[in-house]
């Protein structure tokens, strides 16, 4: 058994397919069933015993910056984030990574995870009967054998890993490695778990159904949290609704749109069965998600 030292949350990403709520507010600070998504893991990590917490920023790192009185975690800024993928978060944590829980920051695990001493690493898995484009993995006596995007009928990885410090140092010696590399700057980290399975041992722990959530649209976050139905809580959609006379409730269909650069240009929309398009025209990627003025032209029927 290996005591866990402490926790790396990642919560440097811009969660573009968010949009438009993560324009104007970190996802991982977005309240669900009346918590913060990343207060309330923090608060699940310290009733585990595991008090020493940090968090990785990047993308509105301002908006965090009250955790650090609230609950005492400290804040690491990753200055990569716009060009990276999470590697480079685990690599801005770099040092302080040994047996470690590595978290994303917008799970909602409906009970608590975590332990203060775990065997060894593993990645948290759930079942998916029938189709899904999730990251698929077999096992091989009960270790992680192989990974595919997407499949049918079988666990993926999804939520929280634990990493212990064999683990930690043969996965950082890796990508120490492979970080300066052009190919690498694109991949998570679990890319190039799934790429060096022969060298990095991790179990598979499968969790139930409704066990963890994540919530990668307005739309799945209504499923969960119906009083965003109504209210979105979003100044954006709120003065959609205002121009458009409908209510917030008949805004549908929310799906980000992605720039040449990779990154949320805007969104479409569905109201009353047509579709519509809400875009911004600035290149600076955080000045745009903090403008809500927008053009009677930003909004075309498709």
């Amino acid at each position: 058994m290996f005591k866990v030292d402490n926790a790396v949350i990642l919560a440097a990403g811009t969660s573009s397919r968010f949009a438009p709520l993560s324009y104007e507010k970190h996802k991982a600070l977005t309240v669900v069933r009346g918590e913060v998504l990343i207060e309330r893991e923090i608060r699940q990590l310290k009733e585990a015993g595991i008090n020493n917490i940090f968090i990785v920023t990047g993308y509105k790192a301002e908006q965090f910056a009250y955790l650090k009185s609230l609950y005492g975690v400290t804040l690491i800024y990753n200055p990569y984030f716009q060009i990276r993928n999470n590697n480079s978060s685990i690599y801005t944590a770099k040092n302080i990574i040994r047996n470690t829980f590595i978290c994303s920051a917008d799970n909602y695990f409906s009970s608590n995870p975590f332990e203060c001493e775990v065997e060894e690493a593993y990645y948290a898995a759930v079942y998916s009967q029938g189709e899904t484009d999730e990251w698929c993995i077999t096992q091989k006596n009960g270790y992680i054998a192989s990974v595919t995007i997407g499949g049918k009928d079988s666990w993926y990885m999804f939520g929280h890993a634990f990493w212990d410090g064999n683990f930690s140092r043969k996965f950082l010696s890796i990508l120490e490695t492979e970080y300066a590399k052009q190919k690498t700057y694109g991949l998570l980290w679990e890319h190039i778990l799934a790429d060096h399975l022969q060298e990095l041992k991790m179990k598979v722990k499968g969790y139930p159904e409704g066990y963890i959530h994540e919530f990668d649209t307005l739309d799945e976050l209504r499923v969960f949290d119906e009083s965003y139905i109504c209210d979105t809580k979003c100044k954006i959609l709120n003065q959609i609704a205002e121009r458009m006379h409908v209510s917030e409730a008949e805004i549908t269909e929310v799906i980000a749109v992605k720039g040449s650069d990779n990154l949320a240009s805007g969104f479409v929309f569905t109201v009353h069965g047509k579709k519509y398009i809400y875009k911004y025209d600035t290149c600076d990627f955080n000045a745009a998600c903090q403008c809500h003025a927008w053009r009677e032209e930003s909004m075309l029927g498709c």
